[in-house]
């Protein structure tokens, strides 16, 4: 079992002083240990949790997200995290899914854990959606087993990954590596739990969010160049491709949501 007071949560920040200060109250309210890396924000977001019991690691200038996660990663591992989940600052994740993440992260030892996208897919932007599906097929072959929303940014890291060093790319193709790092270089594999992320509201009443620094079109093309290069490196790609597609997505899902979902709602 998991001790969770070596738990530690790291979340990477720029410009979001709009959810931060909610971002880490929610946090706090699972785990004790929460990590802010503020990678040069110029709205004030470091102020915003000046009086919360959180370490803050403040970047000068922009560094990207890469970055900021080997920052935290760091800080978490020195001082004596078992292991690590990530959380974007923008609150588009739920600190209530923790538990759930924690759980799988149990049942599962040694795994990465991500928090899968998965509920109520039909109400995810459908760009962000075709993304995101395009992003597991080719992710998925770089690791050589499927994956369930693998660029969500939402995971537990066993501190073994999060030790990993010498892993190449920054912002969102970092996050991407390390996925591959890891099953490449351990034999991490990963497993998925449903999460449901929240996206922009056109309603008055409905909880606003910054504009996602993840842009589809240029970032998919930054990931998918990476994998692709990865993949030719590794060699063997025909075979590679077919171990692959033979080993699906592996989903922690005790309560059986995904049982009741729709077709499109299930992963590829």
């Amino acid at each position: 079992m998991i001790d969770r007071n070596t738990v530690y949560i790291v979340i990477p920040a720029l410009n979001e002083a709009l959810r931060i200060r909610d971002v880490v109250q929610g946090a706090l309210r699972e785990c004790r240990n929460v990590i802010v890396v503020d990678d040069g924000s110029d709205d004030g977001t470091a102020g915003r949790i000046a009086d919360l019991p959180v370490t803050v690691l403040r970047h000068e200038r922009r560094m990207g997200k890469g970055a900021g996660l080997r920052d935290g990663f760091a800080e978490a591992l020195r001082r004596g995290a078992s292991g690590v989940i990530t959380m974007d600052g923008d609150g588009q994740h739920d600190a209530a899914d923790i538990p759930r993440l924690l759980d799988a992260a149990d049942h599962y030892p040694g795994h990465i854990v991500i928090g899968a996208r998965l509920r109520k897919r039909a109400s995810q932007p459908l760009y962000r959606r075709l993304a995101n599906e395009f992003g597991d097929w080719g992710i998925g072959w770089g690791c050589g087993f499927r994956i369930a929303d693998s660029q969500s940014g939402q995971r537990f890291y066993p501190a073994n990954v999060a030790a990993l060093g010498h892993v190449p790319g920054e912002d969102f193709v970092y996050e991407a590596q390390l996925l591959i790092t890891a099953a490449r270089t351990l034999g991490v594999r990963c497993v998925s739990v449903p999460i449901e992320s929240r996206y922009q509201d056109a309603a008055a009443d409905a909880p606003q969010f910054r504009r996602s620094h993840f842009r589809p079109l240029q970032d998919l093309y930054r990931i998918t160049s990476h994998v692709v290069a990865q993949v030719l490196n590794h060699g063997n790609v025909v075979a590679e491709y077919r171990r692959t597609r033979a080993h699906p997505p592996l989903i922690h899902d005790p309560q059986g949501e995904l049982a009741t979902s729709s077709p499109h709602d299930m992963p590829a």
